[in-house]
């Protein structure tokens, strides 16, 4: 009786003990660091953020200077931002351009067949600028020096001397001249509706005087808060 009953605690002990064991929760595992970061870095690459990821690969290879796995990220983020360079040349942005080109090369410094194309395109670019600035410096200073109005302005406000011909026709010649030389839209501003077509019929014989195929455009204000004056906007180049 005795054996038996030393087996049969000897089992009941054993079945505890493996109960025991089985609710025991497994332990976590600690997440790798390093694959956490390169997941990281990979995401910042397929999502083209990359600035962060530029910054993230530096910190990889601070860790591990020596880990050429981490080339093929520095080469992949290198193309992107070659890529980007190449877009936004396209849309015209040279600068832009040329700041994800620098990003490219300091990437790569060994390869520098890789931006070399686009290194051409963004010379031709600024060279292309650079050629149309010069055209339109000579451009104003072909034109007459503007009389009344502020040629870098949007537009200029001139009150009108209605109440002296002497200084209005003075004034109507002076505008006119402007708005010729500077191909200026006019709008005129007057308080009483009676005002707008003598105003506007004494501009436009001087314009035409001045340039007979000059296409004049003229928009009428009335305005009761503001004495009379004209609105001029030159064109811009």
């Amino acid at each position: 009786m005795k054996p038996f009953a030393s087996r049969y605690l000897l089992l009941v002990a054993f079945s505890v003990l493996l109960g025991a064991c089985q609710s025991t929760p497994p332990v976590a595992e600690v997440p790798d660091a390093r694959a956490t970061a390169i997941a990281q870095l990979e995401q910042s690459l397929a999502s083209s953020e990359l600035a962060t990821a530029e910054d993230q690969l530096a910190a990889l290879q601070a860790e591990t200077p020596n880990d050429q796995s981490l080339e093929q990220y520095q080469r992949q983020l290198a193309e992107a931002y070659l890529r980007r360079s190449q877009i936004v040349l396209q849309k015209g942005d040279v600068n832009a351009a040329a700041t994800a080109l620098s990003r490219a090369r300091v990437l790569m410094p060994k390869a520098p067949a890789l931006t070399g194309g686009v290194n051409g395109a963004i010379t031709e670019a600024r060279k292309a600028e650079l050629e149309k600035a010069e055209a339109a410096l000579l451009a104003a200073e072909a034109k007459p020096k503007a009389k009344v109005i502020d040629p870098t302005a949007e537009s200029t406000t001139v009150a009108l001397n209605i109440t002296d011909s002497h200084k209005l026709r003075r004034q109507l010649d002076a505008i006119a001249a402007d708005v010729v030389n500077y191909e200026c839209a006019v709008s005129i501003q007057a308080p009483r509706t009676d005002d707008y077509p003598w105003l506007a019929n004494l501009l436009t014989k001087r314009v035409k005087k001045l340039n007979p195929d000059f296409d004049l455009k003229i928009e009428k204000q009335i305005l009761r808060t503001v004495p009379a004056q004209m609105v001029l906007s030159p064109r811009k180049p």
